[in-house]
């Protein structure tokens, strides 16, 4: 037994998914073997992941139970184990220094972290089904031929081309029944196009049998391009970067990089890691995470996410995250991860689709069998009438139309800082009535700045901000660090204290000279507090003991696109408010100017309790800073995180605007609705397709190959009209 292979998730890369029941034939198939847990497939980024017991199937079963059904899985990569360095030696992957510049670091001291994103595919030619195409091609060509120059003879040159094409469905129909999936579209193919040599329809089982080999290869094709939205996230990524040791610069593997190590990037060069400049000042394309196309001019001090691109001038950063954990790896990572939280109408349709074709297979018995023996209908007839019907009765169009249009939606917003988890929470928010919002941070700038300091009789000015300062250090509120920027500021040293602590909702406290200090919102009407949160301003009150030691009023802005943001909402039929745990006044002061409704005073409980009486009246979105209102964005149908791409808000929240805008909000709704639209298009589609051509088939109109072409054609009617939304842009569309 091996050590990572049993008793743990193992992930593997799984080559040859081309459609939703592919990847279900792909699960039931491991599912089925003894030991296997959690089971998840993502068809997008081909991945497999299922956890092994120790006492069940391990690892190389899995793969063996894989391959039998013709599809190709390989071990995905894992972390090397960190290389030991010796006192002395240098860690910078090119020997002792005085090093002679070796360019590359040891093998050992790199790390490969786990693959995220779908390998590249050789052209259509080079892979099996490619060749199957070719191959069934040829040998109904040189039928027609026979047909042609020798007739009489083209019934077994066609029964020859349809056996060549269809011994590999064949064989994969044999193995997907011996994993107990006897009714597949394999298995109705090799019943179709055997039956129609029996009675003699040769040269339309051939047709059948190459029409469906180009059918495979279209899926295929249609697949890699729905794969490349996700592929595009992870070339953002370069594999090499200049690191700098001692005075001079080496090029290493960006996955042996490690936070404080120093860098350079050059004009022209993108950033491998998400790093902080330590020198210079230059112009940077962030559009690979913010999707903004503009460059931003960046100075010391500026942290720059993984995949900017330098303009201008020579950079020195600092490393502030290993590659696999930047930004945009973790944005890869969550895009390819979403698939795996289907949406509901996703699993409707994949319960409908089991009892479907057990259906269509029942009915195309009676089709056979009932006309000849009540009515002396001819056999030969109404069985190939029933072959048409089992052709036709195929799912694969209605099982595809809803991954291929989630995995297409996921890719067009990843691409434009629009983070979605899942199919579930796009259809989520394609049913949301209100949109509740935060104040600081989210309404507002949240880089609110101090405007009056206003100490209690006998209290210094200084004394107020300095005691303040220390109450809030290692606090990460915005008026936390307003207060301790302010008193940097003035040159004044926070006071030092203990048992510093935050109360979530209220303030924060600490011991200073054995008297317990509290910043918090006043706790009693007075003029002045009034006169300030009259203008807008938010207002704290330093104690002592319970004693006020004096008053300190910060103020906001709002942010500049909030009143376009909250206008399209009204255009969308979306009802909203403002959701604050700062005071009436100035919370009236920022949303009375946008026509938005506002609660204000609400502790992180009050929060929670109004999010779920609006999530009974029907959908609600809560929309937050990702740290402060974590309650309520988990209580939310849909909570979403705006601004910074933060760790916390990344792994946290259903959705993550990186752009840090309030427009981007009407913008998911926007992608939501058009994927939910089409969607249902594209159940419309397979289902009218397939309606149809179940009728013409029972009342012979059309016959195999009419019905095989018209499965093919709505599979690939459906990816087609999914990967219109790759080219769909929520931010413009209004």
């Amino acid at each position: 037994m091996t050590a990572h292979s049993r008793g743990e998730s193992v992930e593997w890369q799984v080559g040859g998914m081309d459609c939703a029941a592919c990847a279900g034939k792909v699960r039931t198939a491991v599912e089925r073997l003894p030991g296997v847990e959690a089971v998840e497939i993502a068809l997008m980024s081909e991945r497999l992941t299922a956890r092994l017991s120790p006492e069940g199937a391990g690892a190389a079963e899995v793969e063996q139970a894989v391959k039998r059904l013709g599809f190709t899985i390989s071990r995905a990569a894992q972390k090397a184990p960190p290389r030991f360095v010796m006192p002395g030696e240098s860690s910078c992957g090119c020997g002792s220094c005085g090093c002679g510049g070796a360019e590359t670091p040891e093998p050992e001291a790199v790390v490969q972290e786990t693959a995220v994103e779908p390998t590249a595919t050789p052209r259509w030619y080079h892979q099996p089904k490619g060749r199957l195409v070719l191959a069934s091609g040829a040998a109904l060509a040189l039928g027609w031929a026979v047909s042609i120059l020798l007739p009489g003879l083209e019934r077994p040159v066609f029964s020859l081309a349809c056996l060549v094409g269809l011994i590999p469905i064949a064989r994969k129909a044999w193995a997907l029944l011996r994993s107990g999936q006897p009714f597949t579209i394999e298995m109705l193919m090799t019943v179709a196009a055997l039956g129609a040599l029996v009675i003699g329809a040769a040269a339309e089982a051939a047709m059948v049998v190459f029409l469906f080999a180009v059918g495979e290869v279209l899926e295929g094709v249609a697949a890699n391009r729905a794969r490349d939205g996700i592929r595009a996230l992870t070339r953002q990524m370069p594999a090499t970067a200049l690191l700098d040791h001692g005075g001079h610069t080496h090029e290493v593997a960006a996955s042996s990089l490690r936070p404080g190590q120093i860098i350079r990037l050059r004009p022209g060069d993108r950033l491998a890691v998400d790093a902080e400049i330590v020198d210079g000042v230059s112009r940077l394309d962030e559009s690979a995470v913010t999707g903004e196309s503009l460059p931003v001019t960046r100075g010391p001090g500026a942290k720059v996410p993984a995949g900017a691109i330098n303009a201008e001038a020579l950079l020195t950063l600092r490393v502030t995250h290993s590659a696999a954990d930047s930004t945009l790896a973790r944005i890869a990572r969550m895009v390819a991860e979403a698939e795996a939280a289907r949406a509901p109408v996703e699993r409707f349709i994949e319960r409908f689709s089991r009892w479907y074709m057990p259906l269509i297979v029942g009915l195309a018995a009676l089709v056979a069998v009932l006309p000849p023996l009540l009515a002396g209908g001819a056999w030969a007839d109404w069985t190939y009438r029933a072959l048409a019907l089992l052709l036709i009765g195929c799912p694969c169009a209605l099982v595809i139309s809803v991954p291929a249009a989630m995995a297409a939606a996921l890719s067009s917003g990843a691409r434009r800082g629009l983070l979605v988890k899942g199919g579930a929470v796009i259809e989520a928010m394609a049913g949301l009535r209100t949109i509740a919002f935060d104040k600081t941070g989210t309404v507002t700038l949240g880089r609110p700045a101090v405007t009056d300091l206003l100490p209690a009789e006998g209290i210094e000015a200084t004394v107020l901000l300095q005691l303040a300062a220390g109450v809030e250090v290692g606090s990460s509120h915005p008026l936390a660090r307003a207060i301790l920027s302010e008193a940097k500021g003035r040159g004044i040293a926070p006071a030092a204290v203990t048992a510093a602590r935050v109360i979530p909702g209220i303030g924060a406290e600490a011991m200073c000279e054995g008297a317990m200090l509290r910043l918090a919102a006043p706790t009693g009407a007075s003029a002045a507090v009034a006169t300030l949160q009259a203008t807008g301003k938010t207002v704290v009150e330093l104690t002592r003991d319970g004693q006020p030691l004096g008053l300190i009023a910060l103020s906001d802005t709002l942010r500049p696109e909030a009143k376009t943001a909250l206008a399209e909402l009204d255009r969308l039929g979306l009802g909203k408010l403002m959701l604050t745990g700062d005071a009436l006044a100035p919370a009236q002061a920022v949303a009375g100017p946008l026509g938005l409704a506002v609660e204000a005073g609400l502790l992180p409980e009050d929060k929670l309790a109004r999010i779920r009486s609006l999530g009974a009246k029907g959908g609600v979105m809560m929309v937050g800073d990702g740290i402060n209102d974590a309650p309520a964005l988990g209580a939310a149908d849909v909570g979403v995180a705006i601004g910074a791409g933060t760790d916390v808000a990344i792994e946290t929240a259903d959705a993550v605007l990186l752009h840090d805008r309030l427009t981007d909000v009407p913008a998911l709704i926007r992608l939501s609705r058009q994927t939910m639209r089409n969607i249902r298009q594209n159940v419309a589609i397979a289902l009218g397709l397939k309606g149809v051509f179940l009728v013409t088939s029972v009342l012979g109109l059309t016959g195999l190959w009419l019905a095989v072409l018209a499965d093919t054609g709505a599979t690939v009617l459906v990816t087609a009209n999914a990967l219109r939304l790759l080219r769909f842009d929520p931010l413009n569309e209004r």
